[in-house]
C-alpha cells in the first residue's frame, strides 16, 4: 500500500497577482524537491507542470495538490524538514483560510493513481466523519519520529 493526499486551498489574489508571486514563482522548485524527495511516488499536473489550472470536481475556484508516497513518513518528511516548510507556513498569505479540514490523506493500493473526484470524496468524508482508517489527517498520525523542524534546508 501506498498513502495518497490532498491538499486544497482557495487563492486569495487572482494567480498571476503580484501578492501571491512568491507562490507561484516557487512552485516548480517544490514541485521538484518532492520529486527528488524519498519516498515520492507521483503527483497530479497538467501539461503546465503543476495542478493550479486543473479544475476541483464542484469548485472550479479551488486549487488542489493531489500527490502519492510510499508512507506518512515520507510525505511528513518532505513537508515539514525540506524548504517547503518555509512555504506551508506562509501559506496564509497566499490562501483563505477554512473553516473545515482542507488536508486529507488515504491509503492505497500500488500502482493506484487517484483521481480528483477520488479525494475530494476522502475530503468530504474527513470533514463528516473525522479521522477514520478511510480518511485522516496529520492529527491522526504519530509525528514525533521525523517532524524535526519547520525550516529546514533542501
Amino acid at each position: 500500500m501506498k498513502l495518497a493526499e490532498l491538499n486544497v486551498g482557495y487563492a486569495r489574489y487572482p494567480l498571476d497577482d503580484p501578492r501571491i508571486a512568491e507562490f507561484m514563482d516557487n512552485l516548480d522548485r517544490v514541485n521538484a524537491l518532492a520529486e527528488r524527495s524519498p519516498g515520492f511516488v507521483w503527483r497530479l499536473q497538467s501539461d503546465g507542470g503543476n495542478a493550479t489550472d486543473i479544475a476541483v470536481p464542484g469548485d472550479a475556484e479551488m486549487i488542489a495538490n493531489l500527490s502519492v508516497w510510499d508512507d506518512v513518513a515520507a510525505l511528513g518528511n518532505y513537508v515539514f524538514n525540506t524548504v517547503h516548510a518555509r512555504f506551508y507556513d506562509k501559506g496564509a498569505s497566499w490562501f483563505e483560510g477554512m473553516a473545515k479540514p482542507h488536508f486529507v490523506m488515504w491509503h492505497v493500493p500500488d500502482g493506484h493513481r487517484p483521481s480528483l473526484t477520488e479525494a475530494m470524496d476522502r475530503l468530504t468524508h474527513l470533514q463528516q466523519h473525522g479521522p477514520t482508517d478511510h480518511a485522516f489527517g496529520w492529527d491522526a498520525v504519530d509525528t514525533t519520529a521525523w517532524r524535526r523542524c519547520a525550516h529546514a534546508a533542501e
